[in-house]
């Protein structure tokens, strides 16, 4: 896979315009949350899931402590 390089600038703010194709890449649109990670290369930008994209979530009623406790070993 080849780099591809994008930029941005940082306004006196510090807010930036993601390059159009790497919202694409990314999957992301208004509203979505970013994930910055910190590694050994640089900062890795990536779409955070958030508790709409976990399949699980609608099953609150065993999210509990006992429940965590119960399954933990599973």
């Amino acid at each position: 896979m080849s780099r591809r390089r994008f930029t941005s600038r940082l306004t006196s703010r510090s807010r930036t315009i993601i390059p159009s194709a790497v919202r694409e890449r990314l999957g992301v649109g208004p509203g979505d949350v970013l994930r910055y990670v910190e590694t050994v290369d640089g900062i890795l930008i990536e779409k955070a899931r958030t508790r709409e994209d976990d399949p699980f979530a609608t099953f609150s009623e065993w999210a509990t402590e006992a429940d965590d406790e119960a399954y933990a070993d599973l």
